[in-house]
């Protein structure tokens, strides 16, 4: 959620870059600061009253001191006058401020000045590509195939069980799944970062503050008798352990294995065939919250870190920065990840490296105080390093021959096999 002081204070800089994101509702902040104004005069209105019933409650108690007890009287008339505009007035405050909430909630982070201007991920502009893109042969098959044939995974049963979107992992299938979660998180813990387990629902507070809620809802599995949420990314529980909190010493740096579950529009075709698209799906986050000032140095250091193990598990990707429209709602700036499925003959997005600046930092009142001992908001970041569905699949597609499948050797220690 955007400062409101900021806001005002850069009004013209603010609606210039949310243009960049295709947001040009000027008469939306026109009308948010108008309600704002309003709650302004509405406080002077309040102190003023709040004052003038403190002097004559004072005078009250002096005039019955001296026996005028009628003055005392009709005095008290005139409080209770007051008492009841206040009243008047708190209850019109809590509706402008209601309205000042909804506005603000409804417009998106200002993005980074850096992002480029575009419509749709077709914008998205390629900073990077790395690896080499493997010639398969003729006869080699897609993911979805390959799981059935040395039994990895069984998507039926998982229907079965389920539904569409929840697969089984079975066998050396299984391990597979098991072996690089173990590595992403091991490869994290090695660059500092602190690894957390955390709770796989989350309350509506805690959707609130990372912006999931209330604009999202509807993409959210709800527990409805509880008013809980399965979580669609662990970035949710992890940004929130630090809600309401005064920070003294930064970076924290976070980094969380869970399932993931997002009720995305159901459609068909191979794009989304297999595990092209799932409803739960297994995820290695990283969290970081910064001060200002560094959280674009460590922007650059996490899509690093993202390339690293990119680099190790020997897949053909390519990195991207997203265009204003298609940057999300919450973020300032946004890195894309996609590695290369040579089975399919197209790129697949495994990870988002993103910066929210101050965005989900005033929604959690997350805050730190630096070394003059001034309170200010931080910003927060983080990014999958990484989502397994697609990199599975590429490791498969871009590693079988004609009688196995070759994994890449980062993770021999943790399958305790070279092929499958």
């Amino acid at each position: 959620m955007l400062d409101l002081k900021f806001l005002r204070n850069n009004k013209d800089h603010v609606i210039k870059l949310l243009k960049v994101k295709n947001f040009s509702s000027l008469k939306t902040i026109d009308e948010l600061l108008n309600f704002d104004n309003q709650r302004k005069i509405n406080q002077q209105q309040t102190d003023q009253l709040l004052s003038e019933s403190k002097k004559i409650t004072k005078s009250i108690g002096e005039y019955y001191k001296s026996g005028k007890e009628n003055i005392a009287n009709d005095l008290k008339s005139s409080v209770l006058d007051i008492k009841e505009k206040i009243k008047i007035l708190s209850t019109e405050k809590e509706e402008l401020q209601e309205k000042i909430t909804q506005i603000l909630l409804e417009i998106p982070n200002v993005p980074h000045i850096s992002v480029p201007l575009g419509q749709s991920d077709k914008d998205n502009t390629i900073i990077k590509e790395s690896g080499e893109i493997p010639s398969l042969d003729n006869n080699a098959k897609p993911h979805w195939e390959l799981v059935r044939d040395y039994k990895l995974i069984d998507f039926e049963l998982g229907n079965i069980i389920t539904g569409s979107g929840f697969p089984v992992y079975t066998n050396k299938g299984a391990k597979l799944q098991r072996a690089l979660i173990s590595y992403f998180l091991d490869k994290n813990i090695e660059a500092g970062y602190q690894e957390f387990l955390p709770p796989h629902l989350v309350n509506r507070d805690s959707g609130f503050g990372t912006g999931q809620l209330p604009k999202f809802e509807e993409d959210l599995y709800k527990i409805s008798n509880d008013d809980l949420f399965l979580i669609p990314t662990a970035e949710v529980p992890i940004t929130n352990l630090f809600r309401n909190r005064i920070l003294n010493e930064l970076p924290i740096k976070c980094t969380s294995y869970t399932p993931c579950f997002r009720r995305e529009a159901g459609s068909y075709g191979k794009e989304v065939r297999g595990l092209n698209r799932l409803h739960q799906f297994d995820k290695v986050e990283i969290v970081q919250i910064e001060s200002p000032e560094n959280s674009y140095n460590v922007l650059e250091e996490m899509v690093n870190h993202v390339s690293t193990i990119l680099d190790e598990l020997e897949l053909p990707y390519r990195i991207l920065k997203l265009c204003g429209g298609d940057l999300g709602f919450s973020s300032a700036l946004t890195f894309d990840f996609e590695v290369y499925s040579a089975a399919q003959k197209r790129w697949l997005e495994v990870s988002s490296v993103s910066n929210f600046e101050s965005y989900q930092a005033n929604r959690l009142k997350l805050r730190f105080r630096d070394q003059s001992g001034s309170i200010s908001l931080c910003h927060t970041l983080n990014g999958s390093a990484l989502a397994l569905p697609r990199v599975y699949a590429a490791i498969l597609e871009n590693n079988q021959t004609k009688n196995s499948i070759k994994l890449p050797k980062v993770l021999h220690k943790y399958t305790g096999f070279e092929a499958l």
